[in-house]
């Protein structure tokens, strides 16, 4: 398989690059390794190949915590974050509550049936 961008200097790709970091960072982003791949017509594979180093960078700017993520949530993030835990709890207890209640239903059918067949082993005369 031949390498179809020979042509692109390595300076120019870093310079892109700088160019990407500095705009996610302006608008709060996080940098993307297929995006810059795909920025400069290279595939993701042939760029994680060709410049692993630049890789190990942007993954590594990605993964660190950016200014907003060490300040402290904003009172509806704390709300939104405690919304959707409230919500995932009611499921699960809806979840569980349906499942005690097919259990109820279970335990009295066989109730049942243990008595019906305890009245007919003793001839038992129910009376109503």
């Amino acid at each position: 398989m031949t390498d179809m961008h020979q042509g692109v200097p390595d300076a120019l790709v870093r310079k892109r690059m700088e160019e990407m970091l500095a705009a996610c960072h302006d608008s709060n982003r996080r940098p993307s390794v297929l995006a810059f791949a795909r920025s400069l017509g290279i595939s993701n594979t042939t760029f994680r190949r060709r410049y692993p180093d630049l890789v190990q960078e942007i993954t590594a700017r990605r993964t660190a915590p950016s200014a907003e993520q060490v300040q402290e949530p904003s009172p509806l993030d704390t709300l939104t974050a405690r919304n959707a835990k409230l919500r995932r709890r009611n499921r699960e207890l809806t979840a569980a509550l349906a499942l005690a209640t097919a259990q109820i239903q279970y335990v009295t059918l066989e109730n049942v049936r243990f008595r019906e067949a305890l009245e007919v082993q003793q001839a038992v005369t129910r009376l109503r």
